[in-house]
């Protein structure tokens, strides 16, 4: 049997019946990149995205027997990520502990502009600035592509509830954004009067 050619929901089935760890491993070398960078959205340090990567995939192997095929198994683990990412900023702030830096992974073509590469980092300052919360429900839609539907089942609550907390999140992401954008403005236009003023 070829494991790279099952699905999700068939390793997950398998492991449950069998308790094989081959099945396991399976998961594992699919997501384990995924969840990790996923993690690093939440933290600064790339050790501590580790240990989060680690205590995530001991949750799965604690509540893999839970998982319900009505939804996709990707859907499932990412819901538990985020979950626990959640948790963890929230102790973290509780502790008075640094402050959280994003590190949102931006696709970059070898032609990108430095403009658009300071397009890219406002919007990382401005995810900076909203909930962990309100940032979990923007990575779910635009980042992984769930539905409302999925987004619904995972949070545990109404689809209209989902697009009214989408609607407030994006709100809240481009008033961040548009703040960075007045601050760096004013910056560059106190710089620009003080060039002007050296060069008179």
């Amino acid at each position: 049997m070829n494991l790279k050619n099952l699905s999700d929901e068939q390793l997950v089935s398998l492991y449950i019946d069998n308790q094989s760890n081959l099945y396991f491993e399976q998961l594992y070398d699919r997501y384990a990149d995924k969840i990790y960078r996923k993690c690093l959205s939440f933290v600064k340090e790339e050790a501590k995205a580790e240990d989060y990567t680690h205590d995530i995939f001991m949750k799965l192997v604690l509540n893999i027997a839970s998982f319900k095929e009505t939804a996709k198994f990707s859907t499932w683990l990412y819901a538990i990520t985020y979950n626990y990412c959640i948790d963890q900023t929230r102790i973290t702030k509780r502790f008075a502990e640094n402050p959280i830096e994003e590190h949102f992974d931006v696709v970059e073509d070898d032609d990108e502009t430095e403009l658009a590469e300071m397009e890219a980092n406002r919007l990382r300052k401005a995810l900076q600035q909203i909930v962990p919360e309100d940032k979990t429900i923007l990575m779910m839609k635009y980042q992984d592509e769930m539905s409302i539907k999925e987004i619904s089942g995972n949070l545990d609550i109404s689809e209209s509830a989902v697009k009214m907390r989408l609607l407030r999140a994006k709100d809240k992401l481009k008033k961040a954004y548009l703040e960075s954008l007045f601050f760096w403005g004013v910056i560059i236009t106190k710089a620009i009067h003080v060039f002007f003023n050296h060069e008179q």
